[in-house]
């Protein structure tokens, strides 16, 4: 499994990655825990971005570390302000976590910014997760700036094995040591018939993923449409993942209620932006990983839903 990986990368990236550099998990969330027992103290830093996948929050927590937040905005294109990032880095800053293509909001870090956190000398967590599902510009690895960052992957998105529960990290060979006992104490080891699925993911499935990818990217652009005429705001286009982070403040000031009456009410089920943090508040997040015909058919509920609120 792990030299499959590394082939995976050195075709994907262009990167050399030892196989005895990696931890193979049931999944990617016990990666984000082992790697968080490893570098945090009680009371370190993790820097995160506010919004950003709450899960991320809950594992520092549970690391007895503390989440520093850095705010999204539309005027930044919903992107990490490195000099924003900067100003929270202190002493007590074990890691800076980011995720390209983002959640929620489906927002791509571009190069230079990757070049440039790579050179911060903090420990870079990158999480990789949607990487294959990106329709605008090219998923950069964190890998390809420096060897002294953790990669967290999986086969849950971009080869929809979400049930078999398969991930990986990858980690600096000195830290390889603590992660094995870690994770032999934890989780023991990944699913020997998973780890069989992915090997056969690795080697044949770049022909479905790309199909798959083509079609995400169908239902992206009738989202993105349908969900302006009805004046939801979307400034920035997401780029991968099968997010759209709409602006519903037209519509209510606060998400966790609106996506509640449009259960209720239409059946139809959105995220409240809150629940990516504060800097969400305002916003709903839809997702396209459905197929067009209930797209279509949730949309037409939302539709009508608004229309009868006098929207």
């Amino acid at each position: 499994m792990r030299k499959e990986i590394a082939a995976f990368h050195q075709r994907e990236y262009g990167v050399v990655v030892d196989p005895d550099c990696m931890v193979v998990t049931s999944g990617s969330s016990p990666a984000i825990l082992l790697v968080l027992m490893l570098l945090c103290n009680p009371d370190s830093e993790v820097i995160l971005s506010n919004p950003g996948y709450a899960c991320y929050r809950n594992f520092v927590l549970a690391a007895q570390a503390n989440p520093v937040l850095v705010p999204l905005n539309e005027a930044t294109g919903l992107q990490y302000n490195m000099e924003a990032i900067r100003k929270c880095v202190t002493p007590r800053t074990a890691a800076i976590f980011i995720n390209s293509p983002m959640n929620p909001t489906g927002m791509l870090l571009d190069e230079s910014f990757l070049k440039e956190i790579a050179s911060l000398g903090v420990p870079i967590i990158s999480d990789e997760i949607y990487h294959g599902l990106v329709y605008e510009g090219r998923a950069h690895s964190i890998l390809e700036y420096t060897d002294q960052a953790f990669v967290l992957n999986g086969f849950s998105k971009r080869f929809a094995m979400t049930g078999l529960r398969l991930g990986y990290l990858i980690a600096p060979k000195p830290c390889m040591r603590s992660l094995q006992k870690l994770q032999q104490n934890l989780f023991i080891c990944a699913s020997s018939i998973a780890q069989q699925a992915g090997i056969a993911a690795l080697r044949q499935a770049g022909p479905d993923v790309e199909r798959m990818r083509q079609t995400y990217d169908e239902r992206r652009r009738y989202m993105i449409d349908r969900l302006r005429e009805m004046g939801f705001g979307i400034k920035v286009e997401p780029q991968g993942a099968f997010y759209i982070f709409a602006n519903a403040r037209k519509f209510t000031s606060d998400s966790y209620r609106f996506a509640f009456d449009v259960l209720e009410n239409a059946h139809v089920g959105i995220t409240p932006g809150i629940d990516f943090g504060t800097g969400g508040e305002g916003y709903v997040r839809f997702s396209y990983a459905n197929s067009l015909e209930n797209i279509k058919e949730g949309l037409d509920r939302l539709s009508r839903y608004l229309s009868l609120r006098g929207f």
